[in-house]
């Protein structure tokens, strides 16, 4: 009985320590931020758009967290600055990622910002990246003989496309794209450096 109990007061200990050191703390680390003045809350698109993102397992293989410079060579890929915790002020679920099968997408709105570019590449990665391994999304365009008013014809480049007809997106990849564009987190987190005034001279006082 005696040792039972000692089981169960170390268990307790443990859990209590595992939660101080995984919860509490890192709660109390993120309670108190606020997003940057440049980050604006997503828009109803935007929305729609990061769930099909999720539906589809993009964050599989996409993340969405730069590393500081001394960590890696994300800046000089092209990737943006080290992430922040304000950041992800408006991101419920967090889609930090764990895998870089493919580029890290946190700001692939300031690097590709053509609504042409990303349909096509949604629908034909090696269209525009040859020898890319990303899968092809078909199911979120349709293939028509001919355009109806209002639909978004895909500008794929010459071959790429069906013989004779047309590939339309459906809203979902619209939505899909409006929130890979709106992936820019280039404004600045950091206020600017306070520059220092220079002191006033004091008068020297007349000799008497």
């Amino acid at each position: 009985m005696e040792n039972e109990v000692k089981l169960a007061a170390g268990a307790m200990v443990a859990l209590a320590v595992a939660t101080a050191a995984l919860v509490v703390m890192p709660y109390m680390q993120v309670r108190d931020v606020t997003p940057p003045v440049g980050l604006k809350p997503y828009s109803s698109a935007e929305l729609r758009g990061r769930q099909v993102y999720i539906a589809n397992g993009c964050v599989y293989c996409h993340s969405q967290q730069p590393r500081d410079r001394n960590f890696g060579p994300d800046a000089e890929r092209g990737w943006g600055r080290a992430s922040v915790p304000g950041d992800y002020f408006y991101d419920k679920p967090h889609l930090l990622g764990s895998m870089r099968t493919g580029p890290d997408l946190f700001n692939i709105g300031a690097r590709q910002s053509s609504k042409d570019w990303h349909l096509g590449h949604i629908y034909q990665p090696r269209a525009y990246v040859p020898g890319s391994i990303m899968p092809s999304y078909p199911y979120l365009f349709e293939t028509k003989a001919v355009a109806e008013p209002g639909d978004e014809v895909v500008k794929l480049p010459p071959g790429q496309g069906p013989a004779g007809q047309v590939v339309v997106a459906r809203p979902e990849a619209l939505d899909l794209v409006k929130y890979l564009q709106g992936l820019n987190h280039t404004y600045p987190v950091l206020p600017p450096a306070v520059q220092a005034t220079p002191a006033t001279p004091t008068p020297a006082t007349p000799a008497s």
